[in-house]
């Protein structure tokens, strides 16, 4: 619903996934903001973004991985 889905884009040789555009844009920029604040106070959050960078992904890609582990957090805290 978020629109952090990913969908495969590939053109020649470059393989990568982007967001789903479907989706509702208000939710998605708030998740963006959310991360954004989390990657600048949080050290769990600054650590998994570094991590993934090191495995070889850009900071874009690491961003929207934690866009979608926010989106589940929020989730599961909506239900209980």
């Amino acid at each position: 619903m978020c629109g952090v889905s990913p969908v495969e884009a590939a053109s020649g040789k470059t393989r990568r996934r982007r967001l789903n555009g479907g989706s509702d844009r208000q939710a998605n920029s708030a998740l963006y903001t959310i991360v954004i604040a989390r990657l600048r106070w949080d050290t769990r959050t600054r650590s998994y973004a570094d991590r993934r960078v090191t495995e070889g992904r850009t900071r874009r890609e690491a961003i929207r991985c934690l866009k979608r582990y926010v989106a589940r957090e929020i989730y599961q805290a909506l239900l209980a």
